[in-house]
């Protein structure tokens, strides 16, 4: 019986400790872009705007820019903020669910590495909201699917201009051109 109780709590800790190194793999999402750094941006975007599901650009933000300002010296990092009101309203319409808000909008970074490649960072949006249940597991998986179609990329068709955000207009919106 010891040892079958011994090899329970082992094998639990060994689960414990796989799912702690494993869940920044699973929770993120990493890819290298087949462009520089201003064309991935400006690709990512144009695919944000002709998305059907009413997705906005409501920021583009330097968070590289604080810490150049700070004196210290980091490779370029942009985060691309984008929201769809199909998909906020229903989290944002009761109270037990509008803590949620912290997932809003929806961000993709794009950084470049020391290896010199240009990198897109995601969340992985699907997985996340399965953890709250069956409503906000369904709207997440579509979310995942439309981040998924952002990042598809035809090298055939010429480069875009990057969207720079709109002056903000009141609302404390830090230069975003809409919102959530």
């Amino acid at each position: 019986m010891g040892k079958l109780i011994g090899g329970f709590v082992v094998g639990v800790i060994f689960t414990m400790v796989l799912a702690l190194f494993m869940m920044p793999s699973l929770m993120f999402r990493e890819q290298v872009s087949p462009f520089g750094f201003e064309e991935t941006i400006a690709r990512i975007q144009h695919n944000i705007e002709k998305n059907p599901n009413g997705w906005s650009l409501s920021g583009l933000r330097d968070p590289a820019k604080a810490v150049q300002a700070d004196g210290g010296n980091v490779l370029p990092v942009m985060m691309i903020e984008a929201c769809s009101t199909k998909y906020s309203a229903p989290i944002l319409k009761t109270d037990d669910r509008r803590y949620l808000s912290i997932l809003m909008p929806c961000k993709i970074s794009v950084y470049k590495k020391n290896d010199g490649k240009v990198y897109i960072g995601t969340m992985n949006a699907g997985l996340m909201g399965k953890m709250f249940g069956p409503l906000v597991g369904e709207i997440m998986g579509h979310v995942a699917a439309d981040q998924k179609s952002f990042l598809e990329f035809d090298p055939n068709t010429p480069a875009p201009q990057i969207i720079l955000p709109k002056a903000a207009t009141g609302g404390g919106a830090g230069g975003a051109g809409g919102g959530c």
